[in-house]
């Protein structure tokens, strides 16, 4: 049987905390943003929800990561990276979506639009069992 020395469970114990309230964090920011996105959407702000929208489903996509690997990304590149190499169905909403979030910028985004992504976020909230 093997045993943790204390030092080693201490920073084992700090760690499982920190992740602990990484996720809890992500959780908050992601109903944070679905929830203005909703209310955005209801509105026909629909450039507003969408850009909402994705960044509820990056917290929840970066929720997924810290679940499954115990880290999350610290950039666009290494989530892309990540999700490709490791979560292809998770990567492949990411890469889906992205580009409406880029074009929410500079073209007006459609209802139909801002309800795919709506629905991408809630795909993210169930493999993360985070509620909307």
């Amino acid at each position: 049987m093997f045993f943790l020395s204390g030092r080693k469970m201490k920073y084992e114990n700090e760690k499982d905390d920190l992740q602990k309230e990484k996720a809890e964090i992500l959780k908050k920011t992601a109903q944070e943003y679905f929830d203005s996105a909703e209310d955005d959407f209801n509105k026909e702000r629909y450039n507003s929800a969408v850009v909402l929208y994705f960044k509820s489903l990056v917290a929840l996509v970066d929720l997924f990561v810290l679940q499954k690997t115990g880290d999350t990304p610290s950039s666009h590149n290494e989530r892309f990276r990540i999700t490709q190499e490791n979560f292809q169905e998770v990567y492949n909403l990411l890469d889906k979506d992205f580009p409406f979030y880029q074009d929410s910028y500079f073209q007006i985004m459609s209802k139909e639009l801002a309800g795919v992504i709506k629905n991408d976020a809630k795909i993210m909230a169930e493999k993360t069992k985070t509620e909307l």
